[in-house]
């Protein structure tokens, strides 16, 4: 277990930031306290470049078939 400073239990979140996509770090449920440790070591380059184009053809994909599915 994590604690933060504010000696509660870190939960485990993860990043969808272009620049940490999928990676993972421990941080304070309270916004005010702004712990923050990773948890996962870094990706590889490839990685970052990938992932993000991934994620928004997924997206673009999703907003299509809500449409489809609004129309029907």
């Amino acid at each position: 277990m994590v604690f933060c400073r504010c000696g509660v239990e870190a939960v485990l979140v993860t990043s969808w930031t272009p620049k940490y996509p999928c990676r993972r770090f421990h941080a304070c449920p309270f916004k005010g306290c702004r712990f923050f440790k990773w948890f996962d070591e870094p990706m590889c380059e490839r990685s970052v470049e990938i992932i993000p184009g991934l994620l928004k053809a997924k997206n673009k994909i999703e907003e299509i078939l809500k449409a489809k599915q609004a129309e029907a």
